[in-house]
């Protein structure tokens, strides 16, 4: 009865909204609005999707508000969605959620063309951005003395540690945490006592990443750290492989672990830091609001996001073939998420 009630809500709210709504991840957001301009263009009795740029969890915090036309239809994000926003959509009505996963992208550590690049490693990137690292001598954790990455490692130069990144809502920045920061954090003998007698407070040392000047967080707008790159030689920054690739031409990425992040790395495996990208569609506004089974579609096409497709062109990495059929044959489907 209750679900009759909100999609009823949502039916009787469609005269308001004539277009898809899709909110979440700056990382997906290039690639969204690419698919949504293509839509737009080939489907004349539907309009362009509207899509904004909120980070990952503003944008899954939105999608799972409610059902009804104040709510977003789908959400991107460049993480798999988390068991506690499905019980938050779950409780505000969001119950038959279809998860579409599009390809992988790689996190980079960029630089101006300007500068030398670095080599670096996921353990020299913990030092420099650990809110505490250990003590030498004594092992004990303390806040961060390090102020250059000549500090971190005798190899870099005396270069002020200066690195713009993304917020706590971005799934660029939980993937950072979890991909380099986790990782880079593992080999020291104070991180592994401490994991032995309270794994809980190890991955909180692991994660936190420092409040003191040398990491600037810049938002959920990516194209904007790529523009900051340009202006301050010093400064590196972390986002998505696709802005690296658009403007190749400015700015660079860092060698992470001896592997350079390009198309070739990322794709085979190599790079160490990828992840895959998804977005979310919320199945009872299907019915309702035009053109989400359509945009779905051609979001899953080979066209779009096959190895010649045109998402390839702004940086995506394809699925496997295999996976990519599957994929899309289960959001053309509607197929949800199991809880």
């Amino acid at each position: 009865m209750a679900a009759t009630c909100a999609l009823a809500g949502v039916a009787h709210a469609q005269s308001a909204r004539d277009y898809i709504s899709i909110v979440g991840s700056s990382t997906v957001y290039p690639f969204s609005t690419t698919v949504a301009e293509h839509f737009g263009k080939a489907n004349s009795k539907f309009k362009t999707p509207k899509v904004e740029s909120t980070g990952t969890g503003g944008g899954l915090k939105l999608f799972c508000g409610g059902v009804g036309v104040q709510y977003p239809d789908m959400t991107n994000a460049s993480r798999k969605i988390k068991s506690s926003e499905v019980e938050n959509c779950a409780k505000n009505g969001v119950k038959e959620i279809v998860e579409v996963k599009i390809g992988y992208d790689g996190i980079v550590v960029a630089s101006s063309k300007k500068t030398k690049p670095m080599s670096l490693t996921r353990k020299d990137l913990w030092l420099a951005l650990a809110k505490e690292i250990p003590e030498p001598g004594t092992g004990k954790l303390v806040a961060n003395p390090l102020k250059t990455w000549k500090d971190v490692n005798p190899e870099l130069p005396a270069q002020k540690i200066e690195v713009l990144g993304p917020p706590p809502t971005s799934g660029t920045r939980d993937a950072f945490v979890e991909l380099v920061m986790d990782e880079g954090c593992k080999d020291f003998p104070a991180i592994k006592d401490l994991a032995k007698s309270d794994d809980k407070k190890a991955k909180a040392a692991c994660g936190a990443i420092r409040e003191d000047g040398a990491y600037i967080e810049a938002g959920e707008n990516d194209n904007l750290i790529v523009n900051k790159l340009v202006s301050n030689l010093n400064a590196l920054g972390i986002f998505g492989f696709s802005f690296l690739d658009e403007n190749l031409d400015k700015i660079q990425g860092e060698t992470i672990d001896g592997v350079p992040p390009n198309f070739e790395n990322i794709a085979s495996g190599k790079y160490p830091v990828s992840r895959p990208l998804f977005f979310y569609v919320k199945k009872a506004h299907v019915a309702v609001i035009p053109g989400m089974k359509e945009y779905i579609a051609e979001f899953t096409s080979e066209k779009a996001a096959g190895n010649e497709g045109y998402l390839a062109d702004k940086g995506l990495i394809p699925l496997p073939p295999a996976e990519r059929k599957q994929v899309a044959a289960d959001a053309n489907s509607l197929k949800t998420m199991t809880p």
